[in-house]
């Protein structure tokens, strides 16, 4: 009996605060795979890295979505990952100790990697 292939997506985050629709949508769309037994990643890249600072995501709200620190934390306890670009918290001054918990640093080939073995790729 062989077991069926759990389908995977990443969903690539390159919007912060500037941008609170933006920054949501990775986590609404990650919260909905995940109901649906989806393995997801939400790989953080650009001006997206900022919002795995501790304390940054508890400040950002998007109109007509949850607030984007309970969406986050939704998506972690479902069972979601959440990847950082080392270069790009590299480039903003952004050490691993000012990231919150349960984030995992990533760069390039890693990412890469993680698209090919995907069944989808979304970008935000």
């Amino acid at each position: 009996m062989s077991e069926e292939k759990k389908e995977k997506i990443v969903i690539i985050g390159t919007h912060g605060g500037d941008d609170p629709e933006r920054a949501s949508l990775p986590f609404v769309v990650g919260n909905a795979a995940l109901a649906m037994d989806v393995d997801v990643v939400v790989a953080l890249q650009g001006n997206g890295v900022t919002l795995a600072k501790k304390g940054c995501y508890e400040h950002i709200f998007a109109g007509g979505l949850d607030p984007l620190k309970k969406l986050a934390d939704t998506f972690l306890e479902l069972g979601g990952k959440i990847w950082v670009c080392t270069p790009c918290i590299k480039e903003r001054q952004i050490t691993k100790e000012m990231l919150v918990d349960n984030v995992e640093l990533m760069a390039g080939g890693k990412l890469v990697q993680a698209c090919i073995e995907a069944d989808a790729v979304l970008n935000y």
